[in-house]
C-alpha cells in the first residue's frame, strides 16, 4: 500500500476521510464536505449514535453532490488529549475499515486544530498506524478469491504541512519495516524457517550496515555451549548462534553497546518431554524473541539510530529423536555452571543461558534485554495484554515500562527474589531447569536466566509468550504475528540512549 502526503484538496474519486471533534463538532474539512453534499454529513451524524469519540467511525456511502465512493467520518475526541499511540490507532482503524469495505484509494484531510499534536505529527502518526494495519502474510495463498484480496492501494494525507509530515513519517516507516520483518519471521512455517534459514534472512540486513555472523555447532562446542547445544541435538537441523552488530554511536566514548538477546526455537515439539498434539502447530512461533531482535536491528539500522547495539539469537530446533536430550541429563553451560534437565520442554532458558553469557563475554554491554516466548505460565498470569517483565535494575525496568505505555506494547513487572531462586537448586548439579512444581513458573524461569547475568550488568527479561501472536485483530495489528517488542525497544533506545 502506498502512503503519500500532499497539499490540501478534495480528490474527485475514492474515499474521503475527515475528522469530527467531540460532541459531533465538524472540523473545517468536514464542514466543507457537509456543504458540498447539501448537509449529508450533519444528517448522517444526527441519524446515528456517532458523537466524535476517539477512533469512532461513521460511513456515508455514495454521497450526493460528489463523485467519491464514500465519506468516512473519524472521531477525534478532544485533539489535545490524543497521544501518538491514539493517532496511530486512529490511522489503523481507518485502514482496517477501508480494507474491509474493498476501497481502492482514500484521501485523508488533516486540519489544523487547536491543542495537541500539530497537523504534521498527526498525519505522520496516523499514516504509521495505517501502514502497520495494512500488513498481511499471504505468501502461501494461491487460490484466494478476488473479493478476499485487499484492494486498498493508496492512502494520501492532505495537509498544508505535507513536507514536514513526510519527514516525520520516514523514521516511523523504518520502524514499521522492522515490525513487518518480525511478523514475517514469526509467521513462516518451520519447514521454511529453521536456524540456518533464519540466519540467511538476517544476513540480508548487511545492506543496511549491520555486521552479521553466525556460529555453528563446532564453534559453539569449542566455547563450551553445552546448554544451547543440548536442546538442538535431537534435530537434523544444525543449531546456530546469530550475532548482529550495529555501530551508529557518534562518539567513541559510547563504544559499549546495548545488547538484545532472543530465544529462537524455530520449532518446539517439547523434545522427549513431548507436548500434546493439539495446538503444537503454534510452536512455529517459539522463535518470537529472536524474530523481535532481528526486526529491531533492522529498525535501528534503517533509521540510522545513533547508538551501538548488538543482537544475539540462540537458534535451535527442539525435536525428539534417538539423539535427543533426555530428562535427567546434565549439561555444562558456557559459564561453567551445570544444569540438570528435568524437562526437555523447558528448553528456551537453556538456549538463552549460553546466549546471554556469550553476549556478556564478547561485547561487555551497557545493559541486556532478552526476549523469549518462554512460559505458558505468563499467559495464565497476564493474558495477552502484557508481557512479563523481570529485571535486576529499577531504572531499566521503569524505562521499559514507560516505552511500552507510549507505543501500546505493555509490560508488567513481576518479582525476583532469593526465595524463588532456591526453588531451582539441585542435588546433583548447580541448578535444575524447572522447579518441579507449578507455582511461579514464569518467575522461576526468570530466576534461572538471572544466574547467567554477571554482577553489575543491568538486565531485563521480557516473557512475550502471550504477546508475540494474536488471534484477534487490533487497530494496528492483524491476526497472527504481532511484531511485539520492536516498537517498544525502538522507543526505549530513542528516548534513553540516543543523543
Amino acid at each position: 500500500m502506498n502512503i503519500s502526503f500532499a497539499a490540501p484538496s478534495v480528490p474527485a474519486s475514492g474515499a474521503l476521510v475527515v475528522g469530527v471533534l467531540e460532541g459531533g463538532k465538524l472540523t473545517s474539512s468536514a464542514n466543507n464536505l457537509n456543504k458540498l453534499t447539501g448537509g449529508a454529513v450533519e444528517r448522517a451524524i444526527a441519524a446515528s449514535t456517532f458523537s466524535g469519540k476517539r477512533a469512532e467511525l461513521l460511513e456515508i456511502v455514495a454521497p450526493a453532490g460528489l463523485e467519491n465512493s464514500r465519506i468516512l467520518l473519524v472521531g477525534m475526541a478532544a485533539p489535545a488529549k490524543l497521544s501518538e499511540k491514539d493517532l496511530q490507532d486512529i490511522g489503523g482503524g481507518i485502514a482496517g475499515h477501508l480494507l474491509r469495505v474493498g476501497e481502492e484509494k482514500a484521501a485523508i484531510l488533516i486540519d489544523n486544530l487547536r491543542g495537541g499534536k500539530n497537523a504534521a505529527e498527526r498525519a505522520a502518526n496516523s499514516a504509521y498506524g495505517a501502514l502497520l494495519r495494512s500488513y498481511r502474510f499471504a505468501k502461501y495463498k494461491t487460490k484466494d478469491k478476488a473479493e478476499k484480496k485487499p484492494k486498498l492501494k493508496e492512502i494520501k494525507f492532505l495537509l498544508e504541512e505535507a513536507a514536514a509530515a513526510r519527514r516525520a513519517y520516514q523514521r516511523l516507516e523504518k520502524v514499521a519495516e522492522g515490525v513487518f520483518l518480525t511478523r514475517d519471521l514469526v509467521s513462516e512455517p518451520a519447514n521454511v524457517l529453521y536456524p540456518k534459514s533464519l540466519v540467511a534472512e538476517a544476513k540480508k540486513l548487511t545492506k543496511l550496515g549491520i555486521k552479521v555472523q553466525a556460529l555453528g555447532e563446532k564453534e559453539m562446542a569449542k566455547l563450551g555451549m553445552g546448554s544451547l547445544l543440548g536442546v538442538g541435538q535431537g534435530s537434523a537441523r544444525e543449531s546456530q548462534l546469530l550475532v548482529m552488530v550495529w555501530q551508529g554511536a557518534p562518539s567513541a566514548k559510547d563504544k559499549a553497546p546495548l545488547a538484545f538477546v532472543g530465544k529462537g526455537v524455530t520449532f518446539d515439539t517439547g523434545g522427549i518431554s513431548l507436548k500434546p498434539a493439539a495446538g503444537m502447530e503454534d510452536m512455529k512461533w517459539d522463535m518470537g524473541g529472536a524474530g523481535t531482535v532481528v526486526g529491531l536491528m533492522k529498525a535501528l539500522a534503517g533509521r540510522k539510530a545513533k547508538v551501538n547495539a548488538v543482537g544475539v539469537c540462540g537458534l535451535v530446533e527442539n525435536m525428539p529423536s534417538s539423539n535427543a536430550q533426555r530428562p535427567g541429563d546434565v549439561v555444562t553451560s558456557m559459564s561453567g555452571q551445570t544444569i540438570e534437565v528435568l524437562n526437555t520442554d523447558a528448553e528456551g532458558r537453556l538456549v538463552l543461558a549460553d546466549a546471554l553469557w556469550y553476549t556478556q563475554e564478547k561485547f561487555k554491554p551497557k545493559l541486556i534485554v532478552d526476549l523469549a516466548t518462554l512460559t505458558g505460565a505468563i499467559i495464565i498470569s497476564l493474558g495477552h495484554e502484557n508481557a512479563g517483565l523481570f529485571s535486576n535494575d529499577d531504572k531499566l525496568s521503569d524505562q521499559l515500562t514507560a516505552a511500552g505505555k507510549e507505543v501500546g506494547e505493555h509490560v508488567w513487572r513481576l518479582p525476583l527474589s532469593a526465595e524463588y531462586d532456591k526453588l531451582i537448586d539441585c542435588e546433583i548439579a548447580d541448578m535444575k531447569n524447572i522447579s518441579g512444581g507449578r507455582a511461579g513458573g514464569s518467575i522461576t524461569a526468570a530466576q534461572f536466566l538471572q544466574r547467567f547475568i554477571k554482577n553489575g550488568t543491568p538486565w531485563a527479561h521480557l516473557d512475550i509468550a502471550g504477546t508475540a501472536w494474536s488471534s484477534k485483530e487490533k487497530p494496528t495489528i492483524p491476526k497472527g504475528g504481532t511484531g511485539y517488542g520492536v516498537r517498544l525497544l525502538d522507543s526505549f533506545v530513542a528516548k534513553n540512549h540516543e543523543k
